[in-house]
Order: structure tokens, then C-alpha cells, then sequence
């Protein structure tokens, strides 16, 4: 299932002002609950409820074909972890990668989005 990105650029400044964060050792993950989400279900083929995912990676990351890995890497360790363990809906989630995300792979940034999830209250560990 391809996830919705978020968009508008005000939604990244409420999750970074209102929104829960947690630090990791490549990432930190904002959340914040989405106050659209029961307007994007109805319009959502299945009447689902969906995540809305925003991915930053600043200049000081490297150049474009760097940046673009890592967000490459970081939307294929959410859409694993989300697979795993089933990450709750209905939620804001701005992911941000650190310096120390450029030369990792996916299972080492899958192991922090768990951390990060767990410590959110989004996920449940008992899945396994």
C-alpha cells in the first residue's frame, strides 16, 4: 500500500511545535494526531485510515543522489516496521534523518523506528 505523503508545509511546523518526538541514533520521529483523517477516510477507497508521512533530509545530509537514498531507505524501513508490527492510524508522521543516517542500511533505521514507535505508544511489541 503506497502511504500519503503530507503536502502542505504547515503541517510540518505543527507536528515540530505540538507534535510527541522522539530522538534516535539516525532519526527523529514527530507525531501528531491527524484532525482530517476521518474526512480522508471517506474519500480513502477502502474506508481506511491512513497515516500521512513527511519525509525531511536537510542539505547537511550530502548532496541530491544521498539525500534521496536515504528518504529511499527511511520510506522502505517504515513500510517494513509498519508490515511487522502495525503501526496505529489516523496520525501525522514526520520523520527526520541525522547525519549518522547516510552510510546505514534499512534494517539498522527499521530498528530505530521501532524504538522511536514504541516509545510513542504506536505500536504493539507483542506481534512477534
Amino acid at each position: 500500500m503506497k502511504y500519503r505523503a503530507i503536502s502542505e508545509n504547515h503541517l510540518y511546523g505543527k507536528a515540530y511545535a505540538k507534535g510527541k518526538k522522539v530522538v534516535g541514533r539516525y532519526t527523529v520521529v514527530y507525531i501528531l494526531p491527524d484532525y482530517t483523517a476521518n474526512k480522508l477516510m471517506k474519500a480513502h477507497p477502502m474506508k481506511l485510515k491512513v497515516n500521512r508521512i513527511g519525509l525531511t533530509v536537510t542539505k547537511k545530509i550530502g548532496n541530491a543522489c544521498i539525500r534521496s537514498r536515504v528518504k529511499r531507505i527511511m520510506r522502505e524501513a517504515y513500510r517494513l516496521t509498519d508490515k511487522k508490527y502495525g503501526i496505529r492510524t489516523g496520525y501525522l508522521i514526520v520523520i527526520v534523518a541525522r547525519v549518522a543516517a547516510v552510510k546505514i542500511k534499512t534494517g539498522d533505521i527499521e530498528s530505530d523506528f521501532i524504538k522511536a514507535f514504541d516509545k510513542l505508544g504506536m505500536i504493539n511489541l507483542k506481534n512477534d
